[in-house]
């Protein structure tokens, strides 16, 4: 971390498509631990299922726009969820297009994993 504050504004990141997930974006923002994440994640609506995946950290998710579900249940813009390290969570499908604030505290591990 720097010794000064910063600040992302809307133009200034890109957005990095996902080969393995088509219609997912990320525009990573910042790396709070070692192999963590703090990003926002863009998902096109219809088009878009997470599988159910697990990752090696804790994973906490702010639906900003939009509404996703998520292992079954339903979440609109203002929701927020917690996944504890190695919890399996999903799928995650975008019923509208939706745009998320992840936050993981560590390696995202081998994603598509459902075992």
């Amino acid at each position: 971390m720097t010794k000064v504050q910063t600040s992302i504004d809307p133009g200034d990141a890109e957005w990095q498509a996902i080969d393995l997930l088509p219609g997912v974006e990320l525009m990573p923002l910042a790396q709070p631990v070692p192999e963590g994440s703090i990003h926002r994640a863009r998902l096109a609506a219809g088009t878009i299922i997470i599988p159910v995946h697990a990752h090696p950290a804790d994973e906490y998710v702010a639906v900003l726009s939009g509404t996703i579900e998520t292992g079954g249940r339903r979440c609109d813009a203002g929701t927020f969820w917690t996944t504890p390290a190695g919890v399996r969570q999903g799928p995650h499908v975008a019923i509208t297009d939706v745009e998320l604030l992840t936050i993981r505290l560590g390696a995202m591990g081998a994603f598509g994993d459902d075992t």
